[in-house]
């Protein structure tokens, strides 16, 4: 089971970014937390890579649906979305929601899921369009 949505766009690693946070917002997702892996690389342990950065992206009417359902989901949550650059373009991923349900086997979370699948999908062809 693959366990990523991803598109691959044009535009410049800064310039994704940005767009990213845009149409995150403009489906109901905040971000909760950003990780800069290539800084925190560099910095820990002195490795180099690629541009690489994670969001914690999360719709608070979808974490709350999915904690009534599961208060152990928080372990999957917040909806993970890496911007990252791959040669001369930028690749986009989010975290499938529909691994939630196939991890924790609770066939309640698949409404959940498949809603935020549905919007998450929505954030990455904002991207391409």
């Amino acid at each position: 089971m693959g366990y990523d949505r991803t598109v691959r766009v044009g535009t410049d690693f800064t310039t994704t970014v940005v767009a990213v946070r845009d149409a995150l917002a403009a489906h109901g997702f905040g971000v909760l937390t950003e990780i800069d892996v290539t800084a925190t690389l560099q910095a820990k342990i002195g490795a180099e890579m690629e541009d690489y950065l994670i969001l914690g992206a999360c719709n608070p009417a979808l974490a709350h649906r999915a904690l009534e359902a599961d208060r152990a989901i928080g372990l999957l949550l917040p909806c993970n979305v890496v911007v990252r650059r791959d040669g001369e373009r930028t690749l986009v991923q989010a975290l499938d929601p529909m691994t939630m349900v196939a991890l924790s086997g609770d066939a309640a979370l698949e409404p959940v899921a498949r809603e935020a699948a549905d919007l998450l999908d929505a954030v990455l062809a904002a991207l391409v369009a």
